[in-house]
């Protein structure tokens, strides 16, 4: 199954949990108040994002002939792609993300740790990835996904606060109210780690394309992800799904709510690629 048919489905599975939670919980009222809530907050966070997250790491802007922009500036040329604005982030952990709302409004960031390790054809193989967030419209999926989880649990909230459906509460059976409101939000939070995932194996791929071959991102992913253990990154869990390599490590079930798959299956996808 391609990756943008499964995101396709996860998407849609996180549109018909939020229906059911929102007949079996709030009913029709409980459902539009966490559709609105959630619709919201993910419109402010969708055409201000790019801002937030680049005075939240203290990002700075760097001239054209820096080395970063220069790399992006090639790339981005190579994709067919508006030059996005180019940010450093002081902080020696290696990583680095793109963010903005589509492609004329995108911004690169990398921290100054991953400058310091990568060589120019590693470099050029994580923007290239970058990149293939912005071609793809990552950040509009991962926006839609976001407030249909919300959704899902701002509804679940809501029912903890005020026990379930007003309409019919005599009538509900208590063991489906409060399994849902447990799982529900269990569920939406995995769904939307899933799609997560799946994004990143397409920026994988699409970034190998924009680069010309996949060896400088997959040697450039060893070097990140063994850096980033000895010199982990101080990230908000909020913005995890943004950079190249997640922040934080995960083991057992809790790899289940992952935003990135784990690095070695990332790399042994794009040697593949290559055969």
């Amino acid at each position: 199954m391609s990756n943008g048919l499964k995101t396709a489905l996860l998407l849609g599975a996180l549109s018909a949990i939020l229906l059911v939670v929102g007949e079996v919980l709030g009913g029709a009222q409980g459902l539009m108040f966490g559709l609105i809530f959630a619709v919201g907050t993910n419109f402010v966070s969708y055409w201000f994002s790019d801002k937030i997250v680049l005075a939240m790491y203290r990002a700075r802007q760097v001239d054209p002939d820096h080395r970063l922009a220069r790399v992006v500036a090639e790339l981005a040329a190579r994709a067919n792609l508006p030059m996005p604005k180019v940010y450093v982030i002081p902080d020696a952990s290696p990583n680095a993300f793109a963010t903005g709302r589509n492609p004329e409004h995108a911004a690169v960031a990398a921290t100054e740790g991953i400058l310091s390790i990568l060589t120019d054809e590693e470099l050029a193989g994580v923007i290239a990835h970058e990149l293939a967030h912005v071609k793809h419209r990552d950040i509009l999926i991962s926006s839609i996904a976001a407030t249909l989880a919300a959704a899902i649990i701002m509804t679940s909230r809501v029912a903890w606060l005020f026990g379930g459906r007003r309409d019919d509460r005599d009538g509900a059976n208590p063991v489906v109210l409060m399994a849902t409101m447990i799982l529900a939000p269990v569920a939406a939070a995995l769904i939307q780690a899933a799609i997560s995932r799946s994004r990143e194996f397409d920026a994988d791929a699409g970034g190998a394309s924009i680069a010309g071959r996949p060896d400088g991102l997959v040697s450039a992913l060893r070097k990140i992800e063994a850096r980033a253990h000895v010199v982990p990154l101080n990230a908000n869990p909020a913005t995890a799904h943004m950079f190249i390599i997640k922040p934080f490590s995960g083991r057992g079930l809790m790899s289940l709510f992952s935003t990135h798959p784990p690095t070695e299956q990332r790399i042994a996808a794009l040697l593949d690629s290559r055969r």
